[in-house]
């Protein structure tokens, strides 16, 4: 494969420059993926991250980019997507963090683009093209990670449609685990992505159960051959990806740390047991990545939990919340705080506690370094790049 090509400032008035606004990218040669999904939650970052690894193995210097983004945080001054600080951080992409989230939609953007599109559209376009090239920038290959479905961005005259198809890119559509639902979403984001110009060259299904991988692969590769779109993979759905950490539970519960925050911060939680039984009961339910949630006033159960931590080095459950701001007796906690056991409390009943636990989307986090690797291997192991590859050998302008 040739070198990424290098910029050549004289030629920019030649290649779609309108009163002074850059209306296409410079870079026109090295190939590019833009990664879509059927709806929100489908995997769509997860697979960038995937994808980004197993790029990199062919390409060598891989670029990233999120064109448009809805999740924001501050860097300098600068509002940065969420998922582009992600992929940065954990791969070190070399392209300025700026470029990597040229446009940012906050909650009154609509309204101002609806009431100026004329001369809104171009500077936002213009700030596209112009990251893209500084994200390319001598790069093999370039990720671009759209918002969500294909028709997402369209109230700016944006959708991800049209931006694969400004920065003449080809197109993945990654859908969520199953067989009938997936395929008719795909069909839905394939059309739009056509009406655009713009080539899918695959599809990825995201969250298959494992005991159903060989039936779902089966039969929505016969469907999508169908409709001439190829199923790149499916990606089984594995548990430790889906589940939160214990920070982010306290955020989600609007709880406070009353110990064990540093050791406990970033244990992964697997099962939710609420304390509504008797502690012998509960005791057998102690191990590794269990959460109690039980009010402070229960001190048969906290006392179990005590007299586990200090038989082990090593608390027997990965954490506890005390639900209805009730904190337990003095001396009680006294032999708590003496435990590395994690313990929050919040204002919330243990039920309403539980149902929001349940209920959590959990994101990949820059600090989630036991998930990364799984999602690197899954990806080497299950998305054919052999296919993939070839396919994205020649970008598309018109």
């Amino acid at each position: 494969m040739s070198d990424a090509p290098k910029r050549n400032p004289a030629s920019a008035q030649s290649v779609g420059h309108r009163n002074g606004l850059q209306t296409q990218p410079l870079n026109r040669n090295i190939p590019r993926l833009f990664v879509a999904a059927t709806r929100q939650n489908d995997g769509k970052t997860t697979t960038c991250l995937g994808l980004f690894a197993a790029l990199r193995k062919i390409y060598g210097k891989v670029g990233y980019i999120k064109p448009i983004g809805q999740r924001f945080i501050e860097i300098d001054g600068v509002m940065i997507d969420e998922d582009s600080f992600l992929l940065n951080s954990i791969y070190d992409v070399e392209v300025p963090i700026e470029a990597m989230s040229p446009v940012a939609i906050d909650g009154t953007f609509t309204r101002r683009y609806i009431d100026d599109p004329e001369n809104t559209r171009p500077v936002l376009v213009d700030k596209i093209v112009r990251a893209f090239d500084r994200t390319s920038f001598q790069k093999r290959a370039v990720i671009i990670e759209g918002s969500g479905h294909a028709g997402v961005g369209a109230v700016c005259d944006l959708s991800n449609a049209k931006v694969a198809r400004l920065l003449g890119a080809k197109a993945v559509i990654v859908a969520g685990g199953g067989i009938g639902k997936p395929v008719d979403e795909i069909a839905l984001n394939l059309s739009l992505f056509e009406k655009e110009g713009v080539d899918v060259v695959g599809a990825i299904i995201n969250k298959v159960h494992p005991d159903k991988a060989d039936i779902v692969r089966h039969y929505t590769g016969n469907a999508l051959a169908r409709m001439g779109l190829p199923l790149l993979g499916t990606i089984p759905e594995q548990r430790q990806l889906l589940a939160p950490n214990l920070s982010q539970i306290v955020e989600e519960v609007n709880g406070r740390w009353l110990n064990g925050r540093t050791a406990g911060a970033h244990g992964r939680i697997t099962q939710v047991v609420v304390g509504a039984m008797a502690a012998r009961g509960i005791i057998d339910l102690f191990r590794p990545g269990v959460l109690i949630i039980t009010p402070g006033d229960r001190d048969d159960v906290l006392l179990a939990a005590t007299a586990s931590a200090g038989v082990s080095s090593q608390p027997l459950v990965s954490g506890i919340v005390l639900t209805r701001n009730v904190l337990p007796h003095p001396k009680l906690m006294e032999m708590l705080a003496r435990t590395s056991i994690p313990i929050v409390i919040t204002a919330d009943e243990s039920y309403a506690v539980a149902s929001k636990i349940h209920s959590m989307t959990v994101k990949t986090q820059p600090d989630d370094a036991d998930k990364i690797p799984i999602i690197q291997r899954l990806f080497a192991e299950n998305i054919d790049m052999d296919m993939l590859v070839p396919r994205l050998q020649s970008s598309r302008f018109d």
